[in-house]
């Protein structure tokens, strides 16, 4: 089962003004650099529910969807259970 996981995003705004996340913010403090950003599109998360704007990142070699849901970020994370 996959759940919300809210994240802290450093993000930046480029010459266009395009919205682009630059460092993800686990809730447990581990930080990660967004390598490349592949994709932005609005779009739900199946997994978790939810809308918004998805940014298909490349993290560590691997893609992971970052939604940004009004002011708040977050990414599907797996349960603990």
């Amino acid at each position: 089962m996959a759940r919300k996981v809210f994240v802290k995003v450093i993000a930046e705004f480029n010459t266009q003004g395009e919205l682009s996340p630059k460092t993800i913010y686990w809730e447990d403090g581990r930080c990660f650099e967004v390598d490349r950003v592949l994709d932005i599109r609005r779009a739900a998360s199946l997994k978790v529910g939810g809308s918004g704007i998805r940014y298909t990142c490349r993290i560590q070699g691997q893609p992971v969807y970052l939604f940004m849901d009004g002011q708040q970020w977050y990414v599907e994370g797996k349960d603990s259970c």
